[in-house]
C-alpha cells in the first residue's frame, strides 16, 4: 500500500523538534514511534491516530474520524482520520498532539 508523502512531510514538519520519534514502515504505511511506542502514521488515505482507550469515543465523535481497523480487525484506541479532516495545518497538529500525548504517558520501549 502506497501512504502520501505529502502528508508525512507535513507530519515530519510537526514532529521536527522531537528528537525521540523515529520512522518506521509498517502496517503498510508509515508509522512515527516516539519511544519505541506508535503515536501515529499514515496510512493509504489519511492518518492513524493513538489516543488511547480513554479518548476512543471523543475522538470518533470528531469529524472526519472513524474506527480504525486492519485486515477487519478492529483497534480500540486507535481511529483514522480521513484526509478531509487534515487540510489544515492546526488541524493535523492537533491530531498529532493526541498521538504524541497519549503515547507520552506509555513506558519507553
Amino acid at each position: 500500500m502506497a501512504y502520501s508523502e505529502e502528508l508525512a512531510e507535513r507530519v515530519r514538519a510537526i514532529l521536527a523538534d522531537r528528537p525521540d520519534v523515529v520512522e518506521k514502515k509498517m502496517f503498510g504505511g508509515l508509522t512515527f514511534m516516539l519511544r519505541g511506542n506508535m503515536c501515529c502514521g499514515i496510512q493509504q488515505d489519511g492518518l492513524m491516530v493513538r489516543v488511547g482507550p480513554e479518548k476512543y469515543t471523543e475522538a470518533l465523535a470528531q469529524p472526519h474520524a472513524h474506527a480504525m481497523d486492519l485486515g477487519g480487525r478492529p483497534m480500540r484506541g486507535m481511529v483514522k482520520v480521513a484526509l478531509e479532516g487534515l487540510a489544515l495545518d492546526a488541524a493535523l497538529a492537533a491530531w498529532v498532539q493526541q498521538g504524541v500525548q497519549f503515547a507520552s504517558s506509555l513506558p519507553a520501549k
